[in-house]
């Protein structure tokens, strides 16, 4: 796929990619450069594993928008494609 740099530096990433991905508007992203290449990536957010009576649970470091029904439901449908 082709994309071009408009005049204010912006690129636009295709709807097929940003579905087959499941970014959304408004997400952000992590870019960074290696090697000659420019990298987009779904920010990460770090976590703490934490020990706990059930076993190890992975405790993000910020705070997050609560997980919905729907947004399960959404990733499961798109990893199981």
């Amino acid at each position: 796929m082709r994309t071009t740099i408009d005049g204010a530096g912006r690129i636009v990433i295709p709807k097929a990619v940003r579905e087959g991905l499941g970014l959304t508007r408004g997400e952000e992203l992590e870019i960074t450069v290696r090697d000659g290449v420019i990298l987009i990536q779904p920010r990460t957010v770090r976590v703490t594993l934490t020990q706990t009576p059930g076993g190890l649970v992975a405790v993000p470091d910020e705070d997050l928008p609560p997980l919905t029904d729907d947004m399960v439901r959404d990733t499961l449908e798109r990893v199981r494609r």
